[in-house]
C-alpha cells in the first residue's frame, strides 16, 4: 500500500502531461502543482478519515451514498469509473508515442493494442497479482525519479555549465511567462497528474489492515507531492529553457538530451513507458472494483458482479477496458491530439468524483458529531478544509470552459452526468443487491464457492 502510495500518482500525467501545464503557465507552473497538490492532500485527508471508519470496496461511493443520499452514491460511483476508464486511454495513447523513439516504423497502434492486451491479462488474476505487478512499477518510478532529482541536482548546485541554474527561470518572458490565467489553467494539468492518489480508499477494502496501510499512506502522500512534482519541476525548469521542452516529447527525455549523458534519454524512456504501464495497471483496477460494486449494490448488471473461482472480477474488468476501445479509435483517427481529447474526457468524472469527495466529507464529520461518534483517524482543518477544497475544484470545472485543450470536458460531461441521473431514476426500484450466491461465475467449476471474500464489498 505504501508503494503504491508512493507511485500510484507518478504517470503520464507527470511525465507528459506537465509538458501542456509548462505551455500554459512557463516557469510559474510549480506554483500550479503547488496549488493541484494543496487540493490533493485536503482531498486525502478526507479520504483517510472515512477509509479507517469504513474499509470498504467501494469507497467513497459507497459513503456518499450512505452519508448524503443513494442517488449522490450513484453518481460518484459511475463519474469515477468514467473518468478512470477514460483515463486509462490516455495512459496508452502516451505509451504509443513513447515507442516511436525507439522503433519509428512500427505503427503506434501495435504497441497500444500489445500492452493492452498484456496488462488485461495481469488484472484476471487476483489482487495479489496486481499489488506484486504495482509493488515493481511503482518502485522502478520511484528509483528513476530520485537518480534524476540528484543528477540534476549535482549539475545545478556543483556543476560547472553555466547554461544550467535558476535563471533560466526569468529567461523567455520571466517566471510568470503565462501570467495569473496560465498558473491557473495549468492547475487542471495537475490536477490529472494526481489523478490516482484516491485509489487508496479504494484498494483499502483489500487490505489486511486497512488503519495501519492508509495513515502511512497519507504520510507518504505528503513527501510524494513535493519530492516527485514540485522539487523534479523545478530542476527541470532550470536546466532546460520552456523552448526546448515544449518541442520535445516527455520533459524528463528532453532534459536528458540537453545534459547529453550517454542513453540517459533512452533509460528515461523506458521509464516514461513503466509509468504509463503502471498508471494503466492502477486504473484498470481501480474502475473494475466500482463497477463490481455497482453491480453487487444492483446499480449494474449482475453479470458485472461475478468473479471467477480465483477471486477476480473478470466481466467488469473486460468492460472497464472499453476505454482502451475508445482511445484506440481516436488516437488512429489523429494521433497528434489523441492523448489531449482522452485527457479531457476524462477529467470532468475526475474533478466533479473529487468535489463529491469533499462534500461527502462534511456529510461524513456532521454525521459523527450529531451521533457523538469518536473518529479512529481525525486530522485538523475541518471544515475549511473540506469547503475550499469542493470550492476550488468546481471553480476548475468551469475554468475548463475557457480552455481550448479542455472544451471536451464540459461538453461530455454534463450530458454524461444528465444520463447518468436518468438512469439512477430509471433503475432505482430495481436497485436490489445481488444475492451472495450470485458472486461466483457460473464458469467456476467450484461453483459452490462463494468469490474471494477480499473482493466482496460491504455497504457502510
Amino acid at each position: 500500500m505504501s508503494m503504491i502510495a508512493l507511485g500510484g500518482a507518478i504517470g503520464t500525467g507527470l511525465f507528459l502531461g506537465s509538458k501542456f501545464a509548462i505551455s500554459f503557465a512557463g516557469p510559474s507552473v510549480i506554483l500550479s502543482y503547488a496549488i493541484g497538490g494543496l487540493i490533493a492532500v485536503l482531498l486525502m485527508g478526507a479520504l483517510s478519515e472515512m477509509t479507517v471508519a469504513h474499509a470498504t470496496t467501494g469507497s467513497f461511493g459507497a459513503f456518499a451514498e450512505h452519508y448524503i443520499n443513494p442517488f449522490a452514491g450513484f453518481m460518484i460511483k459511475y463519474l469515477y469509473w468514467s473518468c478512470i476508464v477514460l483515463a486509462v486511454g490516455t495512459e496508452v495513447t502516451a505509451v504509443g508515442d513513447y515507442m516511436q523513439m525507439w522503433f519509428p516504423a512500427v505503427p503506434p497502434i501495435v504497441w497500444v493494442l500489445g500492452f493492452s492486451a498484456l496488462l488485461i491479462g495481469v488484472n484476471m488474476f487476483n489482487v495479489k497479482a496486481f499489488g506484486t505487478l504495482e509493488y515493481w512499477f511503482s518502485a522502478t518510478k520511484v528509483f528513476a525519479i530520485v537518480a534524476f532529482i540528484l543528477v540534476a541536482a549535482v549539475l545545478i548546485f556543483g556543476g560547472t555549465n553555466p547554461d544550467f541554474g535558476f535563471h533560466n527561470y526569468q529567461a523567455e518572458g520571466g517566471f510568470f511567462m503565462g501570467g495569473a490565467k496560465g498558473v491557473w489553467f495549468a492547475v487542471i494539468l495537475a490536477i490529472f497528474s494526481y489523478l490516482s492518489i484516491e485509489m487508496i480508499a479504494v484498494a483499502a477494502g483489500e487490505a489486511k489492515d486497512p488503519e495501519v496501510a492508509v495513515k502511512k499512506a497519507f504520510k507518504v502522500t505528503l513527501v510524494r507531492l513535493f519530492l516527485f512534482y514540485i522539487l523534479t519541476l523545478s530542476l527541470i525548469l532550470a536546466i532546460a529553457p520552456v523552448s526546448k521542452i515544449l518541442e520535445g516529447g516527455s520533459p524528463f527525455v528532453t532534459v536528458m538530451q540537453v545534459i547529453g549523458i550517454p542513453y540517459a534519454d533512452s533509460i528515461l524512456n523506458f521509464v516514461v513507458i513503466i509509468a504509463a504501464l503502471s498508471a494503466m495497471n492502477s486504473q484498470l483496477y481501480i474502475s473494475t472494483r466500482m463497477m463490481f460494486s455497482l453491480s453487487r449494490g444492483g446499480q449494474a448488471p449482475r453479470i458485472f458482479g461475478k468473479v471467477r473461482k480465483n477471486g477476480a472480477p473478470v466481466n467488469a474488468l473486460l468492460l472497464s477496458a472499453g476505454g482502451i476501445a475508445i482511445a484506440t479509435l481516436i488516437y488512429a483517427a489523429n494521433p497528434e491530439t489523441g492523448f489531449t481529447v482522452m485527457m479531457a474526457l476524462s477529467m470532468f468524472g475526475a474533478m466533479a468524483t473529487w468535489m463529491l469527495i469533499f462534500v461527502t466529507h462534511l456529510f461524513f464529520r456532521r454525521a459523527h458529531k450529531r451521533n457523538g461518534e469518536k473518529l479512529k483517524y481525525k486530522l485538523p482543518f475541518y471544515p475549511l478544509g473540506s469547503l475550499i477544497g469542493a470550492l476550488l475544484m468546481a471553480a476548475l470545472l468551469i475554468t475548463t470552459l475557457f480552455t481550448k485543450e479542455f472544451t471536451m470536458t464540459m461538453i461530455f460531461g454534463v450530458p454524461f452526468a444528465l444520463v447518468v441521473a436518468v438512469l439512477y431514476f430509471v433503475m432505482r426500484k430495481r436497485m436490489v443487491p445481488a444475492d451472495e450466491t450470485d458472486e461466483v461465475d457460473e464458469t467456476n467449476e467450484a461453483g459452490d464457492r462463494r468469490g474471494d471474500p477480499e473482493l466482496v464489498g460491504e455497504s457502510v
